[in-house]
C-alpha cells in the first residue's frame, strides 16, 4: 500500500511539474465519464457478455430507460461497448464490451474487490461521522 501511495505521488508530482492544465486531466476527464451512478455498474453487467437492452434494464432494475439508453450512448461514444444492430423487426440491439472496455475490467475488478472488503468499515465510519454530527449539533456547534 506505502508503495502505491508513494507511484500515486510521484505522479501527482510530475503532473504539478508538467502544469497539467485540470482541464485536460485524462484521470478527471474518465472519471467524469465513468464515474457516474450507472457507468460501471453497467460495464460490469457486460463483463459477463454481451446483452441486450431490456437485460441489462432487468439487471439494473432502478435505472430509468432515457438514463439506460443515454448512459449506453455515452460508454459507447467513449469506445467502451459496441451496439451491434441486427435487421430483424424490431430490430435487435446488442451491447458489448469493445477491447477497449475489456482493457478496463482488470482495474475495475480491483476496485469491486477493495469495496467488498472495506464497505463494512466505510458505513462504520460513516455512522461515526453522524454521531459526531449530532452530538455537535446537540451543544449547538
Amino acid at each position: 500500500m506505502d508503495q502505491a501511495c508513494t507511484l500515486i505521488g510521484a505522479k501527482v508530482a510530475e503532473w504539478r511539474e508538467m502544469g497539467l492544465d485540470p482541464a485536460r486531466c485524462p484521470v478527471r476527464d474518465l472519471l467524469d465519464r465513468i464515474g457516474d451512478r450507472w457507468s460501471i455498474l453497467l460495464l460490469t453487467m457486460l463483463a459477463a457478455g454481451p446483452m441486450r437492452f431490456n437485460a441489462l434494464a432487468r439487471a439494473v432494475p432502478d435505472i430509468s430507460k432515457r438514463m439506460l439508453s443515454q448512459t449506453l450512448r455515452t460508454l459507447e461514444t467513449d469506445g467502451l461497448i459496441d451496439r451491434t444492430v441486427e435487421p430483424t423487426v424490431p430490430p435487435r440491439v446488442t451491447y458489448s464490451l469493445t477491447p477497449l472496455g475489456k482493457s478496463l475490467m482488470p482495474p475495475l475488478l480491483g476496485l469491486i474487490t477493495w469495496a467488498e472488503q472495506n464497505h463494512a468499515s466505510v458505513q462504520a465510519a460513516r455512522q461515526r461521522m453522524a454521531a459526531m454530527v449530532a452530538a455537535a449539533d446537540a451543544v449547538g456547534w
